[in-house]
């Protein structure tokens, strides 16, 4: 069995951040979500991946390599565009060859991987195996349609009058009878080859595709709000380890990582909070739910249930919460006269001020 990974998207939700870093590689709990989903396919005894990448191709073949570190062996699949999931699995075609595999988004986040879904799988191997889960608003979604036994009858991609409240996870497995439905089918009206015709498809032609509803944790971490909420749940499930500095002024209070070379400085650091390496947090409160990558510096401030990424610097700015924090940021107080603010913002951006 094989994995097909799609990295390729734009992540256009998750600008600015993402004019200048691939979506797929914003850490959660100071790891790309990329990564946990590489670490997933490993678990399950899967080795061969097919990572399908686009326009940040460069970033995510340096983060990756060879998937060597995760035990993987990775192969680049270019995309020119993002066509539609169902294009993915048209041009990995070669690659796939006459395996089964599990196509994995890159940007979601399952918790608890996925071993007894691969592992049942591999048993019963229907034609296509889909997981689904319930969303308040599915509008946003590939949604299912199941009848009174659950057996899946109809599958519609982000309807505006959806018929259940089951989206779709960035999760599916195929045996290769999926490559006559991606190639039966034919854009839709976004330009796109949506995989849930190609399931449609199969559905349509008596093909055996099966459901199953997950109640754990599922994110599909494509804008800032799901991506903080992602990384709350990472560090509630994390283990106290201090491996950096922390001195006697200093007070860490329940579920910490301090990574080695970190240092904090007469500062009061309440967790689940993750600290990476080459950090110096001084004068400052680090509240719950926060992560901060390695080389950056806080000084005289307060952050709570947030993401900031390396090499970024906060200084006396008061309490940052709900906030998330690209590479290489300085973020220090405005003069106090005149009262105006002064603002450097990305397209797409989303800024709250209080006059």
């Amino acid at each position: 069995m094989k994995a097909l990974v799609l990295s390729g998207g734009a992540g256009t939700r998750l600008r600015p951040i993402t004019h200048t870093s691939a979506k797929q590689l914003v850490p959660v709990a100071n790891k790309p979500v990329l990564f946990y989903g590489l670490e997933a396919i490993a678990a399950a005894g899967i080795t061969e991946v097919g990572m399908v990448v686009g326009e940040t191709a460069a970033e995510i073949e340096e983060a990756v390599g060879d998937g060597s570190k995760f035990g993987l062996e990775v192969t680049y699949i270019p995309q020119e565009r993002p066509l539609g999931l169902a294009h993915a699995v048209l041009i990995a075609r070669d690659f796939l060859a006459g395996d089964d595999f599990v196509m994995y988004l890159g940007d979601n986040f399952v918790v608890g991987g996925i071993n007894s879904l691969v592992d049942a799988f591999r048993v019963s191997r229907p034609d296509a195996q889909i997981l689904l889960t319930h969303v308040p608003d599915p509008r946003s979604f590939g949604v299912a349609e199941l009848d009174p036994a659950g057996q899946v009858i109809g599958l519609e991609e982000k309807p505006e009058h959806p018929k259940s409240d089951l989206a779709l996870v960035g999760v599916y497995l195929f045996t290769p009878v999926i490559h006559e439905a991606v190639r039966a089918i034919r854009p839709s009206w976004r330009g796109e080859l949506e995989i849930t015709h190609a399931l449609q498809h199969l559905i349509d032609t008596r093909a055996d595709v099966r459901s199953t509803v997950i109640e754990g944790y599922w994110k599909d971490t494509g804008n800032v709000g799901d991506m903080l909420e992602v990384n709350r749940t990472v560090l509630e499930s994390m283990e106290r380890r201090i491996d950096g500095e922390v001195d006697d002024r200093s007070e860490t209070v329940g579920r910490i990582v301090v990574e080695e070379g970190a240092r904090i400085v007469n500062s009061r650091i309440v967790g689940p909070v993750a600290i990476g390496s080459g950090t110096v947090i001084s004068d400052s409160y680090v509240g719950p739910y926060t992560s901060v990558a390695e080389n950056c510096r806080i000084s005289d401030s307060e952050l709570e249930f947030s993401i900031v990424l390396r090499d970024s610097s906060i200084d006396g700015v008061g309490r940052i919460e709900s906030s998330l924090i690209g590479r290489h940021v300085e973020v220090t107080p405005a003069a106090g006269v005149p009262s105006a603010h002064r603002l450097v913002l990305g397209d797409h951006s989303k800024v709250q001020i209080r006059s």
